[in-house]
């Protein structure tokens, strides 16, 4: 199982509308363009993030821009703004049989490893930046010239 690749195209999206600002106008289609993906996909992750106050977008050819300042938007915003996860990442199966003690005891034992897991996951994403991501393009834009 893998987390869905909203979030990778998301971040993508918000990278090309930072990176292109003030020289393209980032609309569906040209984010498309560089995502490779149908503008549709792009149409609907951008709704995502308006809906998370992460991006303003002007229907028509106006194109998408940040709502707030790259150095605030995190990528656990964004992740929280295009994943589907309520509260807990990992669930858990239904009725394990209390009657088997690993049965018993697997919730216990397991749920707070995986917390831990998202717990640390959160702090990693909540550690790095648009603007973070924004300098390793543009420096690895100027190595690839070189």
């Amino acid at each position: 199982m893998k987390i869905a690749a909203r979030f990778p195209i998301a971040v993508h999206t918000l990278l090309c509308i930072d990176y292109f600002s003030g020289q393209e106008r980032c609309t569906s289609d040209f984010i498309a363009g560089s995502v490779n993906v149908n503008p549709v996909v792009i149409r609907q992750v951008l709704q995502k993030l308006k809906g998370a106050g992460l991006v303003e977008v002007e229907r028509g050819a106006g194109g998408a821009r940040l709502a707030r300042a790259a150095d605030e938007i995190t990528l656990l915003d964004v992740f929280r703004a295009v994943e589907s996860v309520d509260g807990s990442l990992f669930g858990f199966h239904e009725s394990p049989n209390p009657e088997c003690p690993v049965g018993r005891a697997v919730r216990p034992v397991l749920g707070e490893r995986l917390d831990g897991a998202q717990r640390a996951l959160e702090e990693s994403l909540g550690a790095t930046t648009l603007a973070d991501l924004v300098a390793d393009v543009r420096a690895q834009d100027g190595a690839a010239a070189r």
